[in-house]
């Protein structure tokens, strides 16, 4: 379904047949993402990540958003698309932004958080997580007076505390695996159990009723492990590790555990861990595009969408330039829709998502 063949029916019905279609080949709209948006039905998205032109740093096949002479108009517009973004999400749904700053006589403008503040104080949307994009390597910068910058932020939001979409499992990496070694269960980083049953016994800070508890838990552990429901563990036991956060028991639960029990422990998923907030991911340059230079990567969309995003879901980008978004969205088996400005850059996305399988 071309974005560019299909004008004699409306935005909205052009939605609503490709959502009942089997088709999850991406549906391009070209529009000011605003004016889109505002033709779209409510809660009818499950997911949205996108990347909008940063304020005064390129000129884009279209103008647009990004031109504005002061840099507060640009986050009031901007922030007034993400508000009918949010009529137009599901309450289960996901926003995921993807930004990188500016500066303005010399000094570092801090839009990114301009931004996810506005959104959070006078929106309603809940920040969940914030993620450093390290670009690994970044362009030349010649500056002589400050340090190379070489990280973007990433800002997942959802409209309720509680109750969105967030499937953990399908992000977590293949964890190591348990052994046997000489008839004891080892992990694969090499715990066994035998240094923490001597160290209860030889403790000194537990009492006897203590200790036989301390030994009883370890052993249930240890079958945990047998039966392949945990991959790993550590033991803080009193008076022989410390708390891993606080030693305060009224800010700290585990300390409060440490205290009233004497151990507890911390338990490494069997499926493996999930990926932390800090992500290494080179820039998108292997395609070599010359019509687009502000492209972000594929792997960059692919935690966000298997994470957030059902399988059934319906994908949104109002800033799709080259079709990044939607690309993944299709190689994940996800049904999209992008929005776009540039009806060239719409061919591009086209083009790409096409030669998809």
């Amino acid at each position: 379904m071309s974005a560019l063949k299909n004008y004699n029916i409306s935005i909205s019905d052009r939605f609503t047949e490709y959502t009942q279609s089997h088709d999850i080949t991406p549906l391009f709209i070209k529009g000011d993402a605003l004016s889109v948006l505002q033709q779209l039905p409510e809660r009818s998205v499950d997911f949205c990540m996108t990347s909008p032109p940063y304020w005064g740093k390129r000129q884009y096949a279209e103008a647009g958003i990004g031109l504005e002479d002061n840099y507060t108009d640009y986050i009031k517009y901007l922030t007034t698309i993400f508000l009918e973004l949010k009529r137009v999400m599901k309450e289960t749904g996901s926003f995921w932004l993807n930004m990188g700053d500016s500066y303005q006589s010399k000094s570092l403008l801090g839009i990114p958080w301009r931004v996810a503040f506005e959104l959070t104080d006078n929106q309603g949307w809940i920040l969940r997580n914030e993620v450093i994009w390290n670009k690994v390597k970044g362009g030349p910068d010649n500056s002589k007076d400050k340090l190379g910058n070489v990280h973007e932020h990433i800002f997942h939001f959802v409209k309720k505390p509680k109750g969105y979409y967030y499937d953990s499992d399908s992000i977590r990496s293949k964890p190591s695996q348990t052994k046997v070694v000489k008839g004891a269960v080892v992990s694969a980083t090499g715990v066994s159990g035998v240094r923490y049953k001597r160290q209860i016994e030889l403790s000194t800070e537990l009492t006897t009723q203590e200790k036989k508890n301390a030994m009883a838990a370890l052993n249930h552990i240890l079958k945990e492990m047998v039966e392949g429901r945990l991959s790993d563990f550590r033991m803080i036991i009193r008076g022989q590790q410390r708390t891993t956060h606080s030693d305060s028991k009224t800010v700290s639960g585990r300390a409060k555990e440490l205290h009233d029990k004497g151990f507890y422990f911390l338990k490494y998923h069997p499926n493996g861990s999930k990926p932390r907030d800090v992500w290494d991911i080179l820039p998108e340059d292997t395609q070599k595009r010359k019509k687009h230079f502000a492209v972000y990567p594929e792997d960059l969309c692919k935690i966000p969408l298997l994470a957030t995003c059902p399988k059934n879901g319906m994908v949104i980008d109002p800033f799709s330039g080259t079709g990044t978004t939607m690309l993944v969205a299709k190689q994940l088996g996800r049904k999209s829709v992008g929005i776009e400005l540039s009806a060239e850059y719409i061919e591009i996305a086209e083009a790409r998502c096409c030669m998809t399988l």
